[in-house]
C-alpha cells in the first residue's frame, strides 16, 4: 500500500510540475507549485517509511559496499580456488577410454517375470566360474513375505531391503524385487569376502571395476534414465515409509566407452547401451546399488 502511495504522489508531483511551467497566469503557476511541492514532501515521507520499514535488508548491504568502497581488494589479493570437477573424467582416473566385456546372458522369461536381480546376479556369478541358475538364485535368496495389504491408509507390503518382496515367478500375483543387501549376501555363499558391495559410492567407481575386467550389477529402471515423481509410490513397511517404482530393474554393466554404458539386460536377447548421463542418474535415482566382485 505503502509503494503505491509513494508512487502516486511521485506521479502527481511530476504532472504539477509540468502544468506549473506550461500556466500562463501567476495565480495558476502558484497554484500549481504549492501542490507540486505538497506531493514531493509526501512522496518523500513515504520513501523514508519504507527505508525505514525495510531497514534490515538494504542496511547491511550498504555497510558492506561502504566497506568494499573504504578497502578496496586488488585482483592479485584474491584468493585462487582450485575448483574439484563434479564427475571425474576418465582420463583423469586413468582408465581405457573404452571397455568391453563378454560376460553370459541370461533371460529372466519365461520362468522369472520379476526375476531380474537374481537373473543379473547368476551373470556376475557365472562370468567369474560359479555353475549357478537363475532359478536356484531365485530359491535361495531372502525373501520377506509380508503379504500385501491396501486400505484408505496406503500400501503396507515388504522392504525389498530385507528380501524378496512378493511373487517373483507370476505377474499376477504382488510383487516387486528386492535391493542389493539381500543379494550381496547371496553373492557371498558362493563368493565369500571376494564380493564387494559398493552401493552408496561414486559412479565412475563402475569403470574402475570394468577396466579391472569385472563387470558391475546395479539396480536402475527399465528406462534406463531419470524418472519423474509420478512413477514413484509410498509405502508403508515394518521399518518405516519407502518410496518405490514398479519400473525398479537389475542388468549387469559390462562396458562404456565416452559416450555410452553397455549392459546385459534380463529382458533382451543383445547387449544395450544407453547414454552415460542419463544411466548414471537412473542409477543415482534407484539409490546407487553396485556389487561386483574382487580378484
Amino acid at each position: 500500500m505503502l509503494l503505491f502511495i509513494g508512487a502516486f504522489t511521485f506521479l502527481m508531483t511530476l504532472l504539477l510540475t509540468y502544468f506549473h511551467q506550461k500556466a500562463a497566469k501567476q495565480t495558476w503557476q502558484l497554484f500549481y507549485k504549492s501542490n507540486a511541492l505538497l506531493f514531493a514532501l509526501c512522496t518523500i515521507t513515504v520513501s523514508l517509511i519504507l527505508l525505514y520499514n525495510n531497514r534490515h535488508t538494504w542496511v547491511p548491504a550498504a555497510s558492506e559496499w561502504l566497506k568494499e568502497q573504504a578497502n578496496p581488494v586488488r585482483a592479485d589479493e584474491l584468493p585462487t580456488v582450485e575448483l574439484e570437477p563434479v564427475f571425474p573424467l576418465i582420463e583423469q582416473l586413468q582408465l581405457p577410454e573404452s571397455v568391453h566385456l563378454e560376460a553370459p546372458r541370461i533371460m529372466q522369461y519365461p520362468e522369472l517375470p520379476r526375476g531380474c536381480e537374481v537373473t543379473s546376479l547368476a551373470m556376475l556369478l557365472q562370468y567369474n566360474g560359479v555353475e549357478v541358475s537363475k532359478l536356484k538364485l531365485a530359491e535361495q535368496v531372502e525373501k520377506d513375505t509380508t503379504p500385501f495389504q491396501q486400505n484408505e491408509n496406503g500400501i503396507y507390503f515388504g522392504n525389498p531391503s530385507n528380501g524378496f518382496v512378493g511373487d517373483m515367478y507370476s505377474l499376477d500375483k504382488p510383487g516387486f524385487g528386492v535391493y542389493h543387501q539381500p543379494i550381496a549376501r547371496l553373492a557371498e555363499r558362493y563368493l565369500g569376502d571376494r564380493v564387494h558391495d559398493f552401493s552408496g559410492g561414486h559412479f565412475y567407481e563402475i569403470f574402475k571395476y570394468l577396466h579391472n575386467q569385472q563387470p558391475v550389477w546395479i539396480i536402475t529402471n527399465t528406462t534406463f534414465k531419470k524418472l519423474p515423481e509420478k512413477e514413484f509410490q509410498t509405502w508403508n513397511t515394518e521399518q518405516g515409509t519407502i518410496n518405490v517404482t514398479m519400473k525398479e530393474h537389475s542388468v549387469l554393466v559390462t562396458g562404456y566407452d565416452e559416450s555410452y554404458i553397455y549392459f546385459n539386460d534380463p529382458l533382451a536377447k543383445q547387449q544395450r547401451k544407453a547414454p552415460i548421463n542419463a544411466f548414471r542418474e537412473a542409477w543415482v535415482q534407484m539409490g546407487k546399488q553396485a556389487i561386483t566382485v574382487t580378484p
